[in-house]
């Protein structure tokens, strides 16, 4: 579980292919790793499975590439980094699990005073999960959304989140990686939304009727 509070920028310094999937070397400046635990990149929680004074290597599965923007971002490529939070801790974004739902695309950015205001486009199933003042991450950063209409949704970058993440570098068309917040994913499960989570059209969840009967409306 991750908080969206992205913690440094690191580097990937070194990929290696392995038939679908891939290793990949982050460079970073964590130097107390334990074998196995969980680090976000670019919103993906992946497991380390070995590490040095001054990087660590996650191993990337067909399906991780496959459905995240990592198999876009090569040797060189900048990505950012959050380890686990520790129970206990001050959750300062939002409850993050690292589960990537989609991939997005910058539709467009616009400069307000300091800040910056980002329009990202989203596939079709993630748009009902997103909506004014709630909660979205992308490439592992916790946002509120800003509006929401249609498919698309924006977000304001305020000059500290400019500063300690790339987002403000991402130009028209570039991907990236969305999650969408999980007690929305819970809420459209219980209400048997079709097609969310594999709920075939037709099944019913939580339903008026239901309530009605059980004298809650």
């Amino acid at each position: 579980m991750f908080t969206g509070l992205v913690e440094e920028l690191g580097t990937i310094v070194k990929l290696t292919r392995r038939g679908l999937d891939a290793e990949l070397e982050v460079s970073c400046t964590y130097r107390d790793y334990v074998l196995g635990e969980s680090i976000a990149v670019n919103g993906i929680c992946l497991s380390v499975t070995k590490w040095t004074s001054g990087s660590f290597t996650v191993d990337a599965s067909a399906e991780t590439l496959a459905k995240t923007s990592l198999s876009e971002v090569g040797v060189g490529g900048r990505v950012h980094l959050e380890r686990a939070l520790a129970y206990g801790s001050r959750v300062g974004g939002h409850l993050v699990t690292g589960h990537v739902d989609g991939v997005g695309q910058v539709v467009a950015t616009q400069p307000l005073g300091d800040a910056l205001k980002v329009v990202f486009e989203v596939p079709p199933s993630l748009a009902p999960f997103l909506a004014p003042k709630g909660s979205v991450t992308v490439d592992g950063t916790s946002l509120t959304v800003n509006g929401a209409s249609g498919t698309r949704f924006d977000v304001v970058l305020v000059p500290i989140t400019q500063g300690k993440t790339l987002l403000a570098t991402r130009a028209p068309g570039a991907k990236v990686n969305l999650e969408v917040d999980v007690l929305a994913k819970y809420v459209a499960r219980l209400l048997g939304r079709p097609g969310v989570d594999g709920v075939p059209a037709g099944e019913a969840g939580v339903t008026l009727e239901l309530l009605q009967k059980h004298g809650f409306a």
